[in-house]
This record gives structure tokens, C-alpha cells and sequence, in this order.
């Protein structure tokens, strides 16, 4: 459920693709300073997308830096963060932790069970500086557990239980006006997003016997029946969207929304139809 909220490079002049790019660099080396150089392996452009949201909704004072690092020593990087992005640092660590979690439950892999336990000691850290987002995190997954344990066959209720999940990450900040707005729009991506992800593994869980709601309704939505409800659903997070107050880096979050978050749906749909990705 998480990989989706990217942008889509191509479409991106050189300014944004640098801005991008430099969200991306201050996160990961944020991750190494919070909870070591480990960390940086569960780095993500989903995070990337909630510290470029936070920073342009509430206008946060930033830190700009150029440097070199241990992952790309070539060449000096121009990199930056603000406060949220060591919020977005510890988020990752703790979504990270549960997605090992969850993948070792569900898919038996030995290696997600071995990463879960070295991430453990730094979820309890993070739990510890942020225990309301972390005790939202444990109980949206447990209902989603719950929810996958009984195969539950409505897509709508796993997938409104991880936009809770989404909402309680997006809504940081005590604002009486905007935090509101804020987990509304969470909550309408994550209900996006899990319906995307339900559909781009539906074949692979099919065979699997991964739960998968999709596989389970009365009848199976056809590909058109699909991209309308993942169009229907994009057109309530980009309504909530539009309702924020946000000028910085608007174009980039916009490429993400409209364009980038689409793009890994758009593959298994051209594969479906036996077609090749450059196609």
C-alpha cells in the first residue's frame, strides 16, 4: 500500500526536479541522524510527498544545504528539510516497521521478519517521542489485520480503515481551522491509494491467495469498471486537495495527485493487455 505517491519525473521541469529531489536527500539523511544509518533503507517518496505538503501548507522555515554523501559521493547534492521532515523521518521508520511486519504475517517472507526485528528497537523510539500518531498507526492495522484475517469482502471498509490510518499521519498539527482539511485529505488518499494497490496486485494475489477484496466481492470489477472507481475515488482526494491553502511546490504535489500516483496502475494495465511498458 505504500510506493504509489511519486511523482512523475518526466513531467517535471529542472527547478522542480531539483526541489524533488532535494525534499528526497533531506529526508534520508534525516533518517540517518534520527535513528541511524540503517534507517535509510526504508526511505520513501511517500514521506518525500508529506514533508513537500506540510512545508508549503504551513509555510515552515526550511534548512538549505549542499553537500556530499556516502551514497552518492560523485558530485555535491543540494539538499533541504524543515521541522516536518523530522516528523515525515519517524513516520517512515514506524509505517516501515509495520510493513514488515505485515509482509511477513501475510507472505511468510523470512527476511521481512528479520527487518521487523531491527527495526523494533527504533519504532519503540519513535513511539516514544510520538505516541498519539503511533497508537493510531497500532490500531488502523490491527482492524486492517482483522479485517484481512476474517476476509472481509467489502472493499470499502479496508479501505476507509488505511485512510484512517493516512488521516491521523496528515493531521500533525493542532490547527483548529486546517487540520480538519488536512486529515480529510489523508484519509481520501489512503482510500485511493488502497484501492490502487488492491488493484495492481489482484492478479498476483489471486494466485497467491494473498487476501485481496477485490477477489472476494460477487462479481469482479472488468478494467473499465476499475479505472472508473479509481477515478471517482482520485477526484475526491484532488477536491480535498484543491480546499488547502498551499502555494509552495503546489505544482509538484500536483504532479504527484494527477499524474505521478497513476503510474505504476497504468504498467499492470498495458501488461494485462500484453503490452510492453514503453508502449
Amino acid at each position: 500500500m505504500f510506493g504509489y505517491v511519486v511523482a512523475n519525473a518526466k513531467a517535471l521541469n529542472g527547478e522542480q526536479q531539483a526541489r524533488y529531489r532535494g525534499c528526497y536527500c533531506g529526508l534520508c539523511r534525516t533518517l540517518k541522524e534520527r535513528h541511524g544509518e540503517l534507517s535509510r533503507l526504508t526511505l520513501n517518496y511517500d514521506m518525500t510527498f508529506l514533508v513537500l505538503l506540510l512545508s508549503g501548507m504551513f509555510e515552515a522555515e526550511e534548512e538549505q544545504t549542499r553537500g556530499r554523501c556516502g551514497l552518492h559521493p560523485a558530485k555535491p547534492r543540494d539538499w533541504w528539510r524543515s521541522r516536518y521532515s523530522d516528523y515525515a523521518a519517524d513516520m517512515t521508520v514506524a509505517l516501515a516497521y509495520f510493513k514488515r511486519l505485515d509482509d511477513a504475517r501475510d507472505e511468510r517472507r523470512i527476511f521481512s521478519r528479520a527487518d521487523a526485528a531491527l527495526l523494533r528497537k527504533h519504532y519503540e523510539q519513535v513511539k516514544a517521542l510520538r505516541p498519539v500518531q503511533c497508537e493510531a498507526i497500532e490500531a488502523h492495522m490491527a482492524e486492517l489485520t482483522k479485517l484481512e484475517q476474517e476476509r472481509c469482502p467489502d472493499p470499502d471498509a479496508a479501505a476507509a480503515c488505511f485512510g484512517r490510518l493516512m488521516g491521523d499521519l496528515f493531521a500533525v498539527d493542532e490547527d483548529p481551522i486546517w487540520t480538519p482539511r488536512l486529515r480529510a485529505f489523508g484519509e481520501a488518499l489512503g482510500r485511493f491509494v488502497y484501492m490502487m494497490d488492491a488493484c495492481v496486485d489482484r492478479e498476483r494475489d489471486r494466485r497467491s491467495g494473498s487476501y485481496n477484496p477485490l477477489l472476494l466481492t460477487d462479481r469482479p470489477l472488468d478494467d473499465a469498471e476499475e479505472l472508473a472507481m479509481l477515478k471517482m475515488l482520485a477526484a475526491d482526494c484532488a477536491a480535498q486537495f484543491e480546499a488547502l491553502p498551499i502555494l509552495q511546490d503546489v505544482d509538484i504535489l500536483r504532479n504527484v495527485l494527477y499524474s505521478g500516483v497513476w503510474s505504476q496502475y497504468m504498467l499492470t494495465r498495458k501488461r494485462r493487455k500484453g503490452e510492453t511498458p514503453d508502449e
